[in-house]
């Protein structure tokens, strides 16, 4: 009888222990150790060069720069997200597939040839930018062409979090809100878009944490201008070609903290939101 009790418990496909195993080390390779490392050559300074370090104003700056314009093209590639993937789920038009496709861009473009060819768009000699020139409009080696970047490769990121909830949709909610005189604007607020908060704000995150790291697609467009236009990654760049390791890794190392506190205060928002979304 216990056999059977035992055999009836038993898992489908076993292994637990050894795919643990590999996750761990997988993990730990990859994640942990690097991130250790980090640990350790940021002793080499002692708290108080440490504070010096991180409270420099041109650190500061660059901090503020990161992430105010990663926030932003987040904000923005969350609503254009949305109506991207709204329209690529809910519509049929010529050249759907062909759209579906350069939406993986991003992903497939190396970041440096991205960047070369926004600040060749955009520059005040470029396509784009001599006709915004004139209108006193400055994108390239701004913080505006900072936040174009940013949202040019953080955008794959939310239309690829919101296409599999929107196809997984039941449109029944949809048809009986419809039938009990709600309006289209109505049914939306209503009825579809509680039901997108949580991959919203998982879009937002991914997109977010995407831009706080982000150098290839920045380094050109920005300018690279201390105080205006430098960013984080950037300034560490600039203290490792100087030899100056320790403070690279101070720099690296608070803003792997501030990441964190950031995405999961995010993290914690998007549980709230699917915790209230069942018990409605």
């Amino acid at each position: 009888m216990m056999s059977q009790v035992k055999t009836g418990r038993s898992r489908v496909l076993p292994g637990f222990g050894l795919t643990l195993g590999y996750s761990v080390a997988y993990l730990s390779l990859v994640v942990l150790l690097p991130l250790s490392a980090l640990l350790i050559n940021s002793t080499g300074l002692d708290w108080a060069k440490f504070w010096q370090v991180a409270t420099d104003p041109r650190v500061l700056a660059s901090y503020r720069i990161s992430f105010t314009t990663s926030a932003a093209a987040a904000l923005v590639d969350t609503v254009l997200g949305l109506l991207l993937a709204w329209v690529l789920v809910r519509y049929e038009f010529p050249g759907r597939k062909l759209c579906d496709a350069l939406i993986d861009l991003p992903f497939a473009l190396p970041t440096a040839v991205a960047g070369v060819s926004l600040t060749a768009l955009y520059a005040p000699n470029g396509w784009v930018g001599s006709l915004l020139e004139p209108l006193g409009i400055k994108i390239a080696f701004s913080q505006q062409g900072i936040t174009l970047a940013l949202m040019f490769i953080g955008l794959p990121f939310v239309v690829r979090t919101l296409q599999p909830v929107l196809q997984d949709a039941e449109r029944d909610a949809e048809e009986a809100s419809a039938t009990l005189g709600a309006g289209r604007f109505r049914t939306f607020r209503s009825v579809i878009l509680p039901g997108l908060v949580p991959p919203l704000l998982t879009g937002f995150a991914l997109a977010f944490a995407r831009g706080i790291g982000e150098y290839g697609s920045v380094v050109f467009i920005s300018g690279n201008m201390p105080m205006k236009t430098e960013i984080a990654p950037l300034l560490i760049m600039s203290k490792l070609e100087q030899y100056d390791y320790a403070g690279a890794a101070a720099v690296a190392l608070l803003l792997l903290l501030i990441s964190f506190l950031m995405l999961l205060v995010i993290n914690s928002l998007q549980r709230w939101s699917g915790r209230r979304k069942e018990a409605v």
